[in-house]
């Protein structure tokens, strides 16, 4: 890095460090002293220095004086962080795995490059661009160096297909990939639809608009929405989904900080499920977009929040590009709920300790008890149509809490999922009996009410786990079977068919979804809740 480019970054770093400052006196002298020392460091440094480096660090440490959601991304980091909020990349179109040194196609992506030009579920990429890909150690992001690829370019992937003599060469040309945020939408009875988003990317709203209409289109009249595990995202695309839910001219969220000007964001007459029971889903893995959303269905007494506390992440974060194509993303604003509460939880013990904070609520039994989490009468506030109580300070507290349920997570259940015995397992067993399969389950229906993993199933399951390093603990396996049988039948339906089928298997025994069922299915007990 030359000496221009160092002193222009330099400056660039001041500027953003002293953003607040309003004294032209004292920008200049913080100014002239960051300059100084880099400058200094330049010429006098006993040893060679990376400029790079010295640079990137001192930004870092720059932002850990600030907050924990205000970070520095490198250049190479960009690009792919970007992807999942832009709702798209661009590659082949196929969801795989690494099974015995072998790629193995789990199903190409519906309306992808792949699925055009014929790619199969159960297909193996033996080649790619005629160098070959199987039996030598090639890794998953290697994979998808080789698959991934500006639109418009072409790979050529060899493929081994079941009950093919000869290989087959596809030639692909890559396009737009994309990556969806909503998880599952079906129908769970006669009235009621479940929605479950993932992340509130620029395609968020598009997609749970269109899974709403045809769950409206199924005679849908009440709605649960899986928020779970949603980490956020776009703060527009919380809002635009919030205002499918609220009356005209109700204030949805609004921002506000040091040198963000108060902005108010309120619902208008558009909205497609502004009448019908709603009931959201929420747990400690919930954050920012997810958290405005369930604040404004809260506060304004529109549906019922069920599930654990929220992480609680209420500042809004811009983006400032850096000119090696870098970035930061910097603290702005702050953002407060309806009824004014602001659900940020603390961090003026610094970033270690914040990032403890979750671990910190599984050790108070917050996970497991509602009573274990202390709730401040000065962050009270009080809903703003049936003047319920409700508190600010650290997340969305829900309307009602389902604990955390672990009776059968056994450390025998943790090391399959930790060893990827499931997946490895399930991979395997379709890639010999999917025929059988499909013939046996024409729909998802039949499959749901018939299928059940056999005592024969049960034992190259087991087998499979001892080969991947998990040895049977007959006791611990007995107190899982139920979650494992589960898992294993979700597995299958989501390979055979899609996430949807997965969910539905998985909602089936899922504490949180059957009490969300219990509450929206009783009128009288929803009723109650919010009033």
């Amino acid at each position: 890095m030359n000496k221009n480019r160092i002193k222009y970054l330099s400056t660039l770093l001041i500027l953003i460090l002293l953003v607040q400052i309003s004294s032209a006196q004292v920008f200049n002298e913080q100014l002239y002293k960051f300059s100084k020392a880099l400058g200094s460091i330049e010429s006098f440094y006993v040893d060679p220095v990376d400029q790079d480096k010295l640079v990137e660090h001192a930004i870092i440490e720059m932002l850990k004086e600030l907050d924990p959601h205000s970070v520095y991304i490198n250049k190479d980091d960009v690009k792919e962080m970007n992807q999942p909020l832009q709702g798209n990349f661009e590659g082949i179109g196929v969801q795989f795995n690494l099974l015995n040194d072998t790629i193995y196609i789990i199903s190409p992506i519906s309306g992808g490059p792949s699925e055009r030009v014929g790619i199969q579920a159960g297909d193996r990429i033996v080649k790619i661009d005629s160098e070959k890909v199987a039996g030598v150690g090639i890794t998953n992001n290697q994979v998808r160096e080789k698959l991934m690829g500006e639109k418009g370019t072409v790979v050529t992937v060899t493929i081994k297909r079941r009950n093919e003599t000869s290989l087959i060469d596809f030639t692909i040309t890559r396009d737009k990939i994309p990556i969806y945020s909503l998880d599952a939408a079906y129908m769970v009875d006669n009235e009621t639809g479940y929605i479950r988003l993932n992340r509130f990317s620029f395609t968020t709203v598009k997609e749970f608009e269109e899974a709403l209409g045809d769950l409206r289109n199924r005679k849908m009249r009440n709605l649960i929405l899986d928020l779970r595990g949603n980490g956020g995202g776009y703060l527009q695309e919380s809002i635009t989904l919030s205002d499918h839910f609220l009356d005209e001219n109700k204030l949805i969220v609004y921002t506000e900080g040091n040198n963000i000007s108060k902005m108010d964001y309120t619902s208008t007459r558009a909205g497609e499920f502004k009448n019908g029971r709603l009931v959201v889903l929420l747990d400690e893995g919930s954050a920012s977009a997810s958290e405005i959303v369930a604040g404004a269905v809260q506060d304004w007494d529109r549906g019922v929040i069920v599930g654990r506390r929220s992480f609680g992440k209420g500042l809004v974060q811009r983006p400032v590009n850096l000119p090696d194509g870098s970035m930061i993303r910097l603290t702005v604003a702050r953002y407060y709920t309806p009824t004014g509460r602001l659900i940020q939880k603390p961090y003026d013990q610094g970033t270690e300790e914040y990032a403890m904070e979750a671990l910190r609520r599984f050790a108070n039994g917050e996970y497991f008890h509602q009573d274990s989490i202390q709730m401040h009468d000065s962050l009270r506030y009080l809903t703003k149509i049936n003047k319920r109580p409700v508190y600010g300070g650290g997340g969305i507290m829900p309307d009602i809490f389902v604990p955390y349920d672990t009776t059968s997570i056994t450390p025998y259940y943790q090391s399959l999922i930790r060893r990827q015995v499931f997946n490895t397992f399930v991979l395997r067993y379709l890639d010999v009996n999917r025929e059988r399969l499909e013939a046996r389950y024409p729909d998802f229906q039949k499959y749901k009410e018939e299928f059940v993993a056999d005592d024969e199933m049960l034992a190259e399951f087991i087998k499979k786990g001892d080969e991947l390093g998990v040895p049977l603990n007959e006791e611990e396996f007995k107190a899982s079977s139920d979650l494992i049988n589960k898992q294993i039948k979700a597995l299958i339906a989501r390979d055979m068919w899609n996430m949807s089928e997965y969910f539905e298997i998985i909602n089936s025994t899922d504490n949180t979804f059957l009490k969300a069922m219990e509450i929206i299915s009783d009128r009288r007990s929803y009723q109650s809740v919010i009033r």
